[in-house]
């Protein structure tokens, strides 16, 4: 089903240790594994910085409760300690922050009313391990004025 409006891109984690290298096929299966259809997001962002697409940009999906219609997804590999699964920790690569900004700057250039935010921001869920707002302060993507007011 095609999504009529776009008003967030929400940045997410996959909640995984440092050390698994999962991927859009994996979360696919996860996914699938809970009774969805397919894939909750639209990307995912491989610990080497690997943008693989998971649903269609334009579809809804199923990745933040209250907002699919309205939302695209994005979620980062990692997101917690390689001791403890339940531990929430910004452990990104470089690689990782490098691909964000460029397909951030993508989706503002062809939403430029949605607003960025965490998952974090609109669930009781740590992900996706960081401040997106704060991450967002140093960024000039086409809509940043709208959200930083």
């Amino acid at each position: 089903m095609a999504r009529k409006a776009t008003d967030y891109i929400v940045i997410h984690c996959s909640a995984t240790r440092p050390s698994q290298d999962i991927d859009a096929k994996e979360i696919d299966r996860w996914h699938r594994a809970r009774g969805w259809l397919k894939i909750g997001y639209h990307y995912v962002i491989k610990r080497d910085g690997t943008e693989e697409e998971g649903r269609d940009v334009m579809e809804v999906p199923a990745h933040a409760k209250g907002y699919n219609h309205k939302s695209v997804g994005i979620c980062l590999v990692g997101g917690v300690t390689e001791e403890d699964h339940t531990k929430a920790e910004d452990n990104f690569t470089p690689e990782q922050w490098e691909t964000l900004d460029k397909l951030v700057r993508q989706l503002t250039d062809k939403f430029p009313k949605a607003t960025i935010i965490g998952h974090n921001e609109i669930s009781s869920k740590e992900c996706p391990s960081f401040d997106v707002q704060e991450w967002l302060k140093d960024k000039s993507y086409s809509n940043l004025q709208r959200i930083l007011k």
